[in-house]
């Protein structure tokens, strides 16, 4: 669960309370229009300065996360004091916006309305941490399982991120390769989902070899009567 940015179009989050976060702190970030985060789904951000060693980040970065590996650290000081660990990032037509962000606010218990429970309650994301105007967080879920756009981390893990990050912490979100063995998908050895579209192409070109497979078949009749 959790939210995206895909096509221009960004998720907005519906915050419960418990907000961990400055007013004054939100208000600026939230201002920022979305370039001045860089956000991106196809193309990493350009990151200058010394790199953290072992991650593809930079020194300035209190989280980072590859999207190609499937993984993220916590670094203080230019050091990683957590990670590489597991994550999963945002599925097909759902993936997880690239950039330089910054932490806006936490919410321990948040739930999302906008991805509902089977039985319609709000979903759970403890531990949320969210980074990105459209929505998008760490928080507690499953790590081989593709999100709806956040980054899903371990419980454990999920924790040691929501008690380590503030507000106003920068967060970078990249990819090391562009390789299509890597990403959710790749890492995980799945096939992504097809497309509606492709679906419908294949259901499209199933009717048109029936028909002529039909005519063929009319055509053979005639002939054959012809012969007799």
């Amino acid at each position: 669960m959790s939210g995206k940015a895909t096509n221009g179009k960004r998720r907005v989050a519906v915050v419960s309370g418990g907000v961990l976060a400055l007013s004054s702190a939100i208000g600026v970030f939230c201002a920022l229009p979305a370039s001045a985060a860089a956000a991106s789904i196809t193309d990493p951000p350009s990151l200058s300065g010394a790199k953290v060693s072992g991650t593809p980040c930079t020194v300035t970065a209190r989280a980072c996360v590859d999207l190609d590996k499937q993984t993220a650290w916590l670094i203080t000081n230019g050091k990683v004091t957590l990670g590489p660990v597991r994550i999963a990032s945002g599925g097909q037509g759902k993936e997880t916006p690239m950039g330089d962000f910054h932490v806006l606010s936490k919410d321990k218990d948040h739930k999302s309305n906008e991805f509902p429970l089977p039985n319609g309650q709000p979903a759970p994301m403890p531990n949320s941490v969210f980074f990105e105007p459209g929505g998008i967080a760490f928080h507690s879920g499953d790590p081989k399982r593709a999100s709806a756009g956040c980054v899903h981390v371990s419980p454990a893990d999920s924790l040691t991120f929501f008690n380590t990050l503030n507000v106003g912490d920068e967060v970078q979100v990249t990819r090391t390769t562009k390789n299509e063995k890597g990403g959710f998908y790749g890492v995980n050895h799945l096939d992504p989902p097809k497309a509606k579209s492709d679906d419908k192409s294949s259901a499209d070109k199933s009717d048109a070899d029936k028909k002529s497979d039909s005519k063929s078949s009319d055509s053979k009749k005639t002939d054959s009567k012809k012969k007799d």
